[in-house]
């Protein structure tokens, strides 16, 4: 139920005006101020109070002239009577018509005082002056009309008085300073009767003391005092805490006079509270900067400092709560820490809920705290160059903490193996890091802009902003539509059909050692990088050439993403793929000029593994074969014969003991020589860089390919050997169709003559025989011109050459071969050329080796292809068949040479061992490459 105002007030009042009107109406009145002033009128009539002699004369002019002009003497003084009255009156109770006034003084710190019996405190006539002569407040005459209450309080409150020495007042110059003050200015100056005066603020009559509740001047109700005349002050300061007004919370925010200092406030053009003006007359003081203590250089405030950094504007009460304007010093009542949370209540709050703050809460003595980060009394915004939060200095800032070896660092940054990061080192040699402090780009990323710079989690946290949930979002916030696209992607967390984990940004770019994606390190990197997920596809890539070259350190090489997209990649089927039917041969073609659709069927991932690849399966193992096949049997019959030749020793050893002069015969002419010299120079150059390639997986590999320097010299090395070698074999097959010619005889007659080089029914007989007596079980063939395997090693070469050159062909110009051959083609081209070539080296570093230089009838090398000569002593051991047909012909005379000049010759053995040596190293690191890590 509403309760209704009490009628009793109402009613009073009217009757009081009636009564009022009554006594002052002219008949009564006049009759009884008449005798009054009958006596009161003379002048100098005096009279006795308080055992004391006062003037009791009353100017007639100003009685009627004041506010109780038409009042009745007897009104006030009740004790006396129109007729006379005894001399000693009572004193006159306002109250008796000023009740509620008089309540509020003796309710006041005047009214107690007074009552207590303080001769100092101030009755009411010692503001409204005499009785006879109170005038209204609006008259100007009126010592409590706005304009004269400051000087009328005054009188009490002004430097030195009682009062002042009494109550220890900190403003001991209350009047002179209220003169000076926006209030007193506008009063005096511009005449403002509006303005505040000492009653706006404290009241006329319930003058209370600061620390009363109900005083108006209490901490509580100051607001409400100053918003009397400043309405809608709390639209004007705009500073919550939680929601709530400034006033609503007296005791955390500051209140109005902790700003604007009560007698001195000022309209100070920066908008600066006056209380900062004083902590400054003691906190500005140099020589606490120079002090020894380190609490007196933490009490200093450089004011310039101050002024220009972004609090400049705020005064040190808004931040420091608990002054008391009231005290002599009135810093001494603070006991607190600042409460930041006061004007940054929402930036607070998320730092609570960091790991920082978190830290901060538990009292973590290693958690920073708003200060470690913001100077107290030099704050400025992170756009400053100078501000410790400015982007350019936020590593330094982190860098505090997060150096290597700093404490937060010894918590959390650690690699797998438990050693320490150092992410400050890592973020400054990133491309953000670069980017901000050696080319000053302050719009790229810093620490606060992934972090944040109050929220801060860890990334196992759902809602850091670094978690692997979160991660697109952070970086799309500068790298704007990256995420859209990533999002649409296979990568893309809308990709339910993915099994795993998918990728998010650190895992293809690291977190504090992001590369430019166009440069070297970041190609190489990213094989492994998607290869942690796609292990087959990896694997795969790595057997064709792009992986080759790449693992060779080649960065220009097709990597994954050179062809799958970047942050778009799609499966082939989508249309907006890369590799879609669409868009793929556009996509090889911006490596490969000229592609076509059917280059576009390369097979990418393939592998001769796998029998869903029939071609490339089948090829794989019948070239295998072919490979694994030849060399055993190779091996069986040189280890037959290296047996034999053991058992035979006394059969060959006295060629190697002959002295003097020997009888040379020529064997081959100084054209054939030199053909040879750049047939073995050329295929070394071919199986060299070669098998680096195909066993490019070895470190062995790598390391050729940077001496030779890069894979792309090494390929232009291999190529201008292949054309040398693929010239000669033209140069040669001109020459035999020149000696066909010359011969007079058939293609077939020539080919197959049984002195001929090519294999015939003569070598099938050598062979059986050379089986034979390889076990003891008959002689020793009579060899003619060429063995059999002479024969053997020429055919094999013949092979080689148009095998391995044509799929050469095939894999140098791929583009152009599959306008007409399938893109499988090229796939089937790698292993044959790449297998061919396996079996070529092989064969011709190890049996062809052992056949003309490591027998131990030749050992440790047969120089006759280099000299062209052989001792004839020899010539008839080897060739006992040629040997006599050139003695029955007569030609033997013919064919004997002079020996070379020995320098020469030297120079060719040692030409000669270091083919050897190389061939022998090529073939001992195939070896070790098949045996160990052969895929």
């Amino acid at each position: 139920m509403t309760r209704l105002p009490s009628p009793f007030p109402l009613v009073r009042a009217v009757a009081a005006l009636i009564a009022l009107a009554l006594v002052g109406s002219p008949s009564v009145r006049a009759d009884t101020a008449d005798d009054c002033m009958g006596c009161h009128g003379e002048a100098g009539m005096t009279g006795t109070r308080d055992g004391k002699k006062i003037d009791v004369t009353i100017d007639r002019k100003k009685q009627m002239a004041s506010v109780h002009g038409r009042v009745d003497c007897l009104r006030c003084h009740t004790d006396a009577k129109a007729d006379g009255h005894d001399p000693g009156l009572k004193r006159v109770e306002c109250g008796t018509c000023h009740e509620r006034q008089v309540r509020d003084y003796r309710a006041s710190a005047h009214g107690k005082a007074a009552s207590g019996g303080d001769a100092t405190a101030p009755r009411c006539f010692d503001c409204h002056g005499q009785g006879h002569q109170i005038l209204a407040v609006h008259d100007p005459r009126s010592p409590v009309t706005p304009v004269n209450v400051p000087a009328t309080c005054g009188r009490c409150h002004h430097e030195g008085t009682a009062v002042s020495v009494q109550h220890q007042l900190a403003e001991d110059r209350i009047l002179e300073n209220y003169s000076e003050s926006i209030h007193g200015a506008g009063l005096y100056k511009k005449g403002l009767t509006v303005t505040a005066g000492c009653s706006s603020c404290h009241l006329g009559h319930l003058i209370l003391p600061m620390g009363d509740p109900r005083a108006s001047i209490n901490r509580a109700n100051v607001s409400a005092t100053c918003q009397r005349c400043h309405q809608r002050i709390e639209q004007v300061h705009r500073k919550v805490i939680n929601g709530k007004l400034w006033e609503s919370e007296p005791n955390k925010v500051p209140i109005c006079t902790d700003c604007h200092s009560p007698h001195k406030v000022r309209n100070d053009a920066s908008g600066q509270g006056m209380g900062t003006k004083d902590c400054l007359v003691c906190h500005g003081k140099e020589e606490l900067a120079a002090s020894a203590d380190p609490k007196q250089k933490a009490i200093y405030v450089n004011p310039v400092d101050y002024q220009g950094s972004t609090h400049g504007k705020t005064a040190c009460a808004q931040c420091h709560v608990e002054v008391r304007v009231s005290k002599v010093r009135p810093c001494e009542t603070i006991k607190s820490k600042v409460d930041c949370s006061s004007c940054h209540a929402a930036v607070v709050e998320t730092y609570k809920t960091s790991i920082h703050g978190v830290l901060h809460g538990k009292n973590d003595p290693d958690a920073p705290a708003c200060l470690d980060c913001h100077d107290k009394h030099a704050t400025k915004s992170k756009k400053w160059p100078t501000s410790p939060t400015f982007p350019r200095n936020v590593p330094d800032l982190c860098g505090k903490c997060h150096r290597t070896d700093a404490k937060a660092a010894k918590r959390i940054d650690h690699d797998k193996n438990g050693k320490g990061i150092d992410i400050v080192k890592s973020y400054r040699q990133s491309i953000h890091g670069v980017g901000l402090l050696e080319a000053g780009l302050v719009v790229t990323a810093t620490c606060a802009d992934c972090h944040t710079a109050h929220g801060e989690l860890p990334p196992a946290d759902p809602k850091s902003t670094v978690n692997r949930a979160n991660l697109v979002a952070t970086c799309s916030k500068c790298h704007h539509g990256i995420g859209d696209v990533f999002q649409a992607s296979v990568h893309g967390t809308s990709n339910t059909k993915a099994k795993g984990k998918l990728p998010v940004c650190e895992d293809c770019h690291t977190s504090h050692q992001i590369s430019r994606t166009d440069g070297a390190d970041f190609r190489m990197l990213m094989m492994s990088q998607c290869g942690n997920c796609h292990k087959q596809e990896a694997e795969t890539f790595f057997d064709t050439y792009h992986g080759k070259v790449s693992r060779l350190g080649n960065a220009r090489a097709a990597k994954c993403y050179d062809c799958h997209g970047t942050h778009d990649i799609r499966p082939p089927s989508d249309p907006a793929s890369h590799l879609s039917r669409e868009r793929v041969v556009e996509t090889c073609a911006k490596c490969h000029e000229g592609s076509n659709r059917k280059f576009a069927g390369y097979l990418s991932h393939a592998t001769h593994h796998d029998k869903k690849y029939p071609f490339l399966f089948y090829v794989f193992w019948a070239m295998t074969t072919l490979l694994v096949g030849t060399l055993a049997f190779a091996l069986v019959h040189t280890g037959a014969w290296l047996y034999r030749l053991w058992r035979t020793k006394e059969s060959w050893a006295a060629l190697h003991l002959h002295t003097g002069p020997r009888k040379l015969v020529r064997r081959f002419t100084a054209r054939q020589r030199a053909m040879h010299i750049i047939m073995l120079t050329s295929f070394l150059t071919l199986a060299t860089t070669g098998m680096a390639l195909k066993f490019a997986y070895m470190a062995w590999a790598r390391v050729l390919a940077n001496f030779l320097g890069g894979t792309p010299a090494m390929g232009g090395i291999h190529r201008l050997a292949a054309v040398t070698l693929v010239l000669l074999f033209a140069f040669h097959v001109k020459d035999l169709v020149k000696m066909k010619i010359e011969s007079g005889k058939s293609i077939l007659g020539f080919i197959f003559d049984p002195e001929g080089i090519m294999l015939g029914p003569i070598d099938l007989k050598e062979f059986i025989g050379s089986v034979k007596w390889f076990f003891g079980a008959g002689p020793r063939p009579a060899y003619g011109r060429w063995t059999y395997w002479e024969k053997f090693d020429y055919f094999a070469v013949f092979w080689g050459v148009f095998v391995i050159g044509s799929t050469g062909l095939v894999l140098w110009f791929p583009a152009f071969f599959t306008n007409v051959l399938p893109g499988w083609s090229i796939n089937v081209a790698t292993i044959i050329h790449s297998d061919e070539a396996l079996l070529a080296s092989g064969f011709i570093f190890t049996i062809h080796f052992f056949n003309t230089h490591f027998r131990p009838d030749k050992f440790p090398m047969d120089t006759v292809i280099f000299t062209g000569s052989v001792p004839a002593d020899e010539y008839q051991y080897d060739k006992p068949r040629e040997y006599q047909r050139l003695v029955d012909t007569g030609a033997l005379e013919e064919s004997i040479v002079p020996p070379m000049q020995e320098s020469v010759e030297r120079g060719f053995r040692v030409f000669g061992f270091t083919a050897l040596a190389i061939g022998l190293t090529v073939v001992a690191l195939i070896i070790y490459s098949v045996i160990f890590q052969y895929r």
